[in-house]
């Protein structure tokens, strides 16, 4: 054990020391990450609890990023004119849309490299539309529909999700579609087809907390009514209807991957509707999913 502990912190002190190096720039010792390299380099590491950038050329000269405020408390943006000295104008390469953020300068150093020197390989990887495909299963109490005892009927259901493949994305949106049976009781059931969005306020690696609305339905309701005819005989009749709304139902959830390509969802689907009545029974439409990435 006492080994393999020490082989771990060998792995970790050699990838530490490959992570970051240390530079002398302007008399300061700093330790920095390298972010970009190629004809300029993208230098930068949180120090002292500020971001600092730092652009090294060909040369070896290291140039600090600065965007400091004057008597005005107004920003005066000198790493534009940094970068606009650095970069050979003849490739014409903009900056006056980029922000003093790793990911704005990363991306403008990227191209600024990529159109220098054909050979270079970006390091910006461009965000695609990604497919997650996923079934759902769990129970619900119709909670837009009169429930007098408050009965729970099996749901079950599929969705497709469209987001982004970039890390950590936020936004989506996505296709559901879903079925609800009916109980002993409460003879109703429900197919139902959903246009919805979703926001992740909650986005990392392993873990993902939603909030998300559907803003367009398409249900498929059927009740079966069961009654005592002239003849003291119990009749069931059933009726059928078709209904397209924009009900605006939200709802919360959360994620979890499993796998590179795996999650296992939480959801608690129908919180509140806005333009849908809510009987008096408070909401309970929970369901347990899984979705993999297509």
């Amino acid at each position: 054990m006492k080994h393999i502990i020490l082989a771990f912190v060998f792995t970790l002190s050699v990838y530490a020391s490959q992570a970051q190096e240390t530079y002398t720039v302007d008399g300061e010792t700093l330790e920095l990450k390298t972010e970009v390299e190629g004809n300029l380099d993208l230098l930068w590491n949180v120090i002292d609890g500020q971001y600092r950038y730092f652009v090294r050329t060909q040369d070896g000269a290291i140039t600090e990023l600065k965007n400091t405020k004057d008597s005005n408390k107004k920003y005066q943006e000198e790493y534009k004119a940094t970068l606009n000295s650095i970069m050979d104008s003849g490739y014409n390469v903009s900056v006056d849309n980029v922000d003093l953020t790793l990911p704005s300068l990363k991306k403008v150093i990227d191209l600024y490299n990529g159109t220098s020197d054909v050979s270079y390989q970006s390091v910006v990887k461009k965000a695609e539309p990604q497919l997650r495909l996923g079934v759902l299963g769990g129970l619900t109490n119709f909670p837009f529909v009169e429930n007098p005892n408050n009965k729970l009927s099996p749901i079950f259901g599929a969705e497709l999700e469209v987001i982004s493949s970039k890390e950590n994305p936020r936004h989506s949106g996505f296709f559901q579609l879903r079925h609800a049976l009916e109980n002993d009781e409460l003879k109703y059931s429900s197919t139902e087809l959903s246009l919805g969005y979703r926001y992740r306020f909650v986005s990392t690696s392993k873990l993902g907390v939603y909030a998300n609305v559907k803003f367009a339905t398409l249900s498929f309701n059927k009740v079966t009514y069961t009654y005592e005819n002239n003849n003291s005989q119990l009749v069931s009749t059933s009726d059928h209807e078709t209904i397209f709304d924009a009900p605006f139902i939200f709802g919360i959830g959360g994620e979890y991957r499993i796998s590179s390509r795996a999650f296992i969802s939480l959801n608690y689907n129908r919180l509140v509707a806005i333009f849908l009545d809510s009987p008096d029974n408070f909401s309970t439409d929970v369901s347990l999913g899984f979705k993999m990435i297509l």
